[in-house]
């Protein structure tokens, strides 16, 4: 850190942002250890601007309005209305939520509830494990952006890369090793399912985008929101797109997730995707929406802090990012033929950097990479 970074971190009274963020991190308890510690109100890191917390009027659609998330029935007999109502999601919210998957219930359960018990384990079974270093197979921390964002948010979480080389049974955390590779398992023979409709909104063949490599590796990040002493001064995760091609979302019945749509005639606000038992949440990631050149969207999200006294939220993410090939992604041709290209072709690497780099940010992260345009004269 330079000089001028360091001083930007001491505040005129005297607080430093960066010992106590220092602190936090090598006490490697989580957020869980402040309730546990019995916090009554958040430490400074925690408070985010007033300007970015939710201020505007939170509208929780039915299903069926143009501003709600769709839940589509993966089993519906008319395969070109479930491709219709894919492309109208894809295209617009850019989130829908399934049914009738094919996930059981019982496994989703399961997973749900090995995240809670390893969250909820003593600090001393989940301190091996904690590290910010990202090429570990599995690893726990607090906010991987900690000593990026301006302000940390309320939630704790665990990582495992999954596919295409799953950790051994005994790098797994105890609570986890039955479950998380079954469900990853389950994911992501799921996913190709979902890449076939997508595949088809588009125009192309059915198998267009698996055969990118789009399902070659997998990412599950779950995620643990523990009661909040001041919910209304931060939050469980602060507004971002996600740096993938797509992601298939398991939450519990909390509710807090939410997206930020437009309600048209340059009206936008941020809609609830209330919790649906049985249903997973898909939505598009910048990667996607860079392949198909801007025609899906990667649409910004994120989850309040939990407002409930004494139970937690639980989500798993299951990310699908192709990180394993050096492959670079670029518009799909078939897509730009009337329309020109309107990003560069990159790496999943490089995407990642820049997500890594920056953490999670409300500017969109296509931004870096799109493609200076010029007008005809």
């Amino acid at each position: 850190m330079s000089t001028t970074e360091a001083a930007a971190e001491m505040s005129l009274d005297g607080y430093d942002r960066r010992r106590e963020l220092q602190a936090f991190d090598d006490s490697k308890a989580g957020v869980k250890g402040l309730v546990d510690a019995g916090v009554t109100s958040i430490p400074a890191i925690f408070r985010h601007p007033p300007e970015s917390l939710p201020q505007e009027v939170i509208t929780s659609p039915s299903p069926t309005t143009e501003a709600g998330i769709p839940v589509i029935d993966l089993s519906a007999a008319c395969r070109e209305e479930v491709v219709d109502r894919v492309r109208a999601a894809a295209e617009t919210v850019g989130f829908f939520q399934l049914v009738n998957h094919g996930l059981s219930e019982e496994l989703m359960a399961a997973m749900l509830a090995a995240v809670r018990r390893f969250n909820e384990q003593p600090m001393e079974a989940k301190r091996p494990y904690y590290t910010r270093d990202v090429a570990s197979k599995v690893r726990y921390n607090s906010n991987f952006d900690l000593f990026l964002s301006p302000a940390a948010s309320w939630r704790d979480t665990i990582f495992c890369d999954v596919v295409p080389e799953p950790p051994p049974p005994e790098a797994l955390p105890e609570p986890l090793r039955d479950v998380i590779l079954e469900y990853g398992d389950a994911v992501r023979k799921l996913a190709p399912r979902v890449f076939e409709l997508l595949s088809e909104a588009l125009g192309l063949a059915s198998n267009h985008l698996k055969e990118m490599g789009l399902v070659e590796s997998l990412n599950i990040v779950s995620h643990y929101y523990p009661p909040c002493p001041e919910p209304h001064l931060t939050l469980g995760t602060s507004g971002h797109t996600d740096p993938a091609f797509l992601a298939i979302l398991l939450q519990d019945a909390m509710g807090g997730l939410q997206v930020h749509v437009d309600h048209g005639g340059g009206r936008r606000g941020w809609v609830d995707v209330p919790p649906l038992p049985g249903a997973l949440i898909v939505n598009i990631g910048d990667l996607l929406q860079l392949v198909s050149n801007g025609r899906f969207r990667s649409v910004e999200h994120r989850v309040l802090a939990n407002k409930n006294t004494d139970t937690p939220r639980v989500s798993v993410a299951s990310f699908f990012d192709a990180r394993v090939t050096m492959r670079r992604y670029g518009p799909i041709k078939e897509l730009t033929s009337s329309e020109p290209p309107l990003y560069k072709s990159v790496t999943v690497q490089e995407l990642l950097a820049c997500f890594y780099g920056k953490g999670l940010e409300r500017r969109p992260r296509l931004d870096y990479f799109k493609l200076e345009q010029h007008t005809p004269m």
